[in-house]
């Protein structure tokens, strides 16, 4: 695969026997989906395969997902022990994740979100349902906001539960949906929109050397994240 080609799907950041960290692009699936587009998996499979010239079919490990339209840092295991380990670390919750979004609204200098959401699977849509649904799981957030500029803000968010489509559900039903949500937004949102959600933060234990590993995205270097190109 060649970088420019490459460089559409992915950037590498770091890599070694275990593990490869990259920073996911916008609008890339992480795995095949009905779509038929190139997926994230089988380009980081092809990647390696070239770049160390394996034959046979590469080991590649999924070990947490990232919702398709969003950006930013992922890990994923090139050995079936670091997959085991750094799956075990996410079950447990010892995995440090923070996002960073661009929201509409006003959203408060600090909050904590709590909703039980109810994933509708037929429609790959999340909804906020009451608290007795029967179906309904429990999701909960922490946020703050960094900076505000021209109508919008930008925010930090961790994550306390692991919903599908959570941030964006919650926020939007907390009043600022996030920019580029044509899903989950106020139903405004002009086209060709890359949602404004950015996985900025990841800390996990290296799968064999124990060691603590952290990385951060960079903030994009378009709209609207460029307004906030100055926040830390």
């Amino acid at each position: 695969m060649e970088n420019n080609e490459r460089e559409s799907y992915f950037s590498p950041v770091y890599e070694d026997n275990h593990l490869l960290v990259i920073e996911k692009k916008p609008n890339v699936p992480v795995q095949e989906d009905a779509s038929g587009d190139p997926d994230l998996l089988n380009v980081l499979k092809e990647y390696i395969k070239v770049k160390y010239n394996k034959p046979g079919n590469v080991f590649m490990g999924l070990v947490h997902r990232l919702d398709r339209p969003a950006a930013g840092i992922m890990v994923f295991a090139r050995t079936s022990k670091g997959a085991s380990r750094l799956s075990d670390q996410f079950r447990k919750k010892t995995v440090d994740k923070t996002y960073r979004a661009v929201v509409t609204g006003n959203p408060p200098d600090e909050a904590v979100l709590v909703d039980h959401l109810w994933k509708d699977s037929s429609r790959n849509v999340v909804s906020v349902v009451p608290e007795t649904h029967k179906e309904g799981k429990r999701a909960e957030l922490r946020m703050k906001t960094l900076a505000r500029n021209s109508g919008l803000a930008l925010i930090e968010i961790e994550l306390i539960t692991g919903r599908s489509h959570q941030i964006r559900v919650q926020c939007s039903h907390a009043g600022f949906p996030l920019w580029g949500d044509y899903k989950y937004g106020d139903g405004n949102q002009p086209q060709n929109r890359n949602l404004a959600l950015l996985s900025f933060g990841l800390g996990f234990d290296h799968p064999t050397q124990k060691e603590r590993m952290n990385f951060s995205a960079r903030m994009p270097d378009e709209t609207p994240w460029k307004i906030f190109k100055t926040t830390g």
